[in-house]
């Protein structure tokens, strides 16, 4: 396939062309920077629909980090707009298209469902409350132009990826290598995790399974607590996990986005992707990290 990537250069979109491309397709890179095959720029609506036509399929991943800094009004603002407006922008140019994609794998989230406790929440449950579950909803609803035109759209709702190269678990690394992590505070939050290699496979199972359309949920079938995913990533590191971080020194540090990315959680179950015939390379979280931990060897 010829397939569309934006956000090729992140931590899941790199390893997505490095997959696509082992397996003979030909990845085209939708960026900012002057190194990208097609340039675009969402913030000023800038994008040249003509170098889209021809594309098999597109895998839309850009947006800002939701981790990359406190949540002021105006970081708030550029989470919300990056996605929302660009996946928008990129939707409208599919859906004029004479030889339109015959799916678009969007990027979502799990903050889609808000902070929910031990409920388990599948593609089905309703949305929930908060800055992440509006804009996981918006972000969804931006792509109506290309569902409109025909094109399969896929919501992928990714839970935490892990990988040792970047993302949450990177940031993890060097506090439980030195003896000091442990559980974030009370540690009774869900935390939906999935590993970054099932999560590349299950998004080429996406973009190959004409029956998968919609919200798809990208985590394993194994979530875990917080006090579970310390003691687990304690012991894989073979450090202890017993210094908590309270709640309050979470909040003075990071305001508003220590409750909306460490002290809230759901517990969500992948249970499209399972149905469709998904098989995980690494379901639970033992072997995920032992995985995972044993890539950074040299």
């Amino acid at each position: 396939m010829r397939v569309l990537v934006s956000g090729a250069s992140g931590l899941i979109g790199s390893a997505l062309a490095a997959a696509l491309k082992a397996r003979g397709d030909q990845v085209v890179g939708l960026g900012r920077g002057v190194d990208a095959q097609i340039r675009w720029d969402p913030v000023a609506g800038r994008l040249n629909e003509a170098a889209l036509e021809g594309m098999d399929a597109v895998v839309h991943l850009a947006g800002e980090n939701i981790a990359g800094g406190r949540w002021s009004a105006a970081r708030k603002e550029r989470i919300r707009s990056s996605r929302v407006e660009g996946t928008r922008l990129l939707c409208a140019a599919l859906a004029r298209l004479e030889q339109p994609p015959q799916v678009l794998a969007c990027a979502s989230g799990i903050g889609y469902y808000g902070d929910r406790g031990a409920e388990e929440l599948k593609e089905d449950s309703a949305a929930g409350k908060g800055f992440l579950a509006e804009v996981c909803g918006a972000w969804e609803g931006a792509a109506e132009p290309a569902r409109t035109r025909g094109i399969r759209v896929a919501h992928l709702r990714f839970g935490m990826v892990l990988s040792s190269g970047g993302g949450a678990l990177a940031r993890m690394l060097l506090p439980f290598r030195m003896g000091v992590g442990g559980r974030i505070g009370s540690g009774q939050q869900w935390m939906s995790w999935i590993c970054l290699d099932d999560a590349v496979r299950a998004i080429c199972h996406v973009l190959e399974q004409a029956a998968l359309r919609g919200p798809i949920n990208l985590t394993s079938p194994h979530p875990c607590t917080n006090t579970e995913f310390a003691r687990a990533l304690g012991k894989a590191l073979r450090r202890p996990a017993i210094f908590p971080l309270p709640a309050w020194a979470a909040r003075v540090a990071l305001g508003e986005m220590a409750e909306g990315l460490l002290l809230s959680g759901c517990r969500v179950a992948p249970a499209r992707l399972l149905e469709s015939g998904f098989q995980f390379a690494y379901p639970e979280l033992a072997g995920a990290l032992r995985y995972l931990l044993k890539k950074e060897e040299p």
